[in-house]
């Protein structure tokens, strides 16, 4: 089994009660919403790491400076 650094050894049991301590804490309605905004945000971090362009290398390609 895979060991992440951060996690120690995580087996099937820690994974299920962080999971119930989550739906007790949120409740079924606002987890969909939540994993909706975090996968905006993933996803706008990417946009932003991949992005080569710096302000100044944008303001170029607008033609103001």
């Amino acid at each position: 089994m895979t060991r992440l650094l951060f996690l120690g050894s995580i087996g099937l049991q820690e994974i299920l009660i962080i999971a119930l301590i989550v739906l007790l804490l949120f409740g079924g309605k606002k987890i969909p919403e939540l994993m909706k905004g975090l996968g905006k945000g993933v996803k706008s971090f990417k946009d932003g790491m991949n992005s080569t362009d710096t302000p100044s290398d944008k303001a170029e390609q607008d033609g103001t400076k």
